[in-house]
């Protein structure tokens, strides 16, 4: 089983806040989940954009892909 090193620097020190330091891999693996969250939530809203334009019938009827220009 791996261990994770995690430093947090006081901000008594750093003057800005506490900070945090961690390897490469593990801040890459942090930015690649934010990322897959935000295009949840993306997808989620867009949705629930359709869902309420199909609702008020304002949501265009395409019959073929040229429709979509």
């Amino acid at each position: 089983m791996r261990t994770q090193t995690l430093v947090t620097i006081p901000k008594s020190i750093t003057r800005m806040g506490d900070l945090v330091i961690l390897s490469r891999k593990e801040f890459e693996k942090l930015l690649d989940k934010k990322d897959e969250e935000l295009k949840e939530k993306e997808l989620l809203r867009l949705s629930q954009e359709a869902k309420n334009l199909k609702k008020d019938n304002k949501l265009p009827i395409l019959r073929s892909l040229r429709d979509l220009r």
